[in-house]
């Protein structure tokens, strides 16, 4: 008698079970499965998959340590370019063509110049790049993206010492300094230096961001 009644029990369950899935595929309902969508996009905080389709909060940005570090880049690679461009040549008494400041030597001027422009745009692309990052929905994208960062601000670091050594060498053998506008020079061997500590700082911002 109890196995009988255990077996109208177990039919009555798989009828109601049977019953509502029917009524799930005839209405196209589905249940919600997530781990796909985990698996997919590699977990919802990978390189910023947490901030995916948030709002952009303007105010939050500009405290971040990496854009203060990446506006201090900015405008240091501005003073040393315009330094250079509007001081960095002059001419002699004696002579109409324009020299360096730095010991006359043009090459040391336009490397300095080449330097500052590039890290200038560089900086402006990389911010755009810190707003968008955190919406793109491909982890793979925001990898990529953080790995071309890391790669090209060690690579300034090191581009920014060279310019500094190379500056502040041509500067200590230049004797003949009456005409030449000695604030422009130091400030462009200056901001050169502070631009290392700062595409340092930019370097470690990304890692820990």
């Amino acid at each position: 008698m109890v196995r009988k009644r255990s077996q109208e029990v177990a039919a009555l369950l798989s009828f109601g079970s049977a019953k509502t899935t029917g009524c799930l595929l005839f209405s196209g309902e589905s249940a919600p499965y997530r781990g796909s969508d985990m698996a997919e996009t590699g977990g919802p905080s990978a390189y910023g998959a947490a901030l995916a389709g948030g709002g952009f909060d303007f105010y939050k940005f500009v405290r971040q340590p990496q854009t203060i570090v990446r506006l201090l880049s900015w405008v240091f690679a501005l003073v040393v370019f315009a330094c250079i461009t509007t001081e960095g040549y002059i001419n002699s008494v004696t002579s109409a063509e324009v020299k360096c400041i730095f010991n006359q030597s043009n090459s040391a001027c336009q490397y300095a110049v080449g330097i500052g422009v590039i890290a200038f745009l560089a900086c402006v692309a990389f911010l755009l790049l810190d707003v968008y990052v955190p919406f793109m929905s491909n982890a793979q994208d925001r990898k990529y993206t953080v790995m071309a960062d890391l790669g090209f601000s060690g690579v300034w670091t090191f581009l920014w010492f060279v310019c500094f050594c190379l500056l502040a060498s041509q500067w200590a053998r230049t004797h003949d300094v009456r005409a030449i506008p000695e604030d422009a020079a130091r400030a462009t061997i200056a901001f050169s230096f502070f631009s290392i500590a700062t595409w340092v700082s930019t370097k470690a911002a990304v890692l820990f961001s």
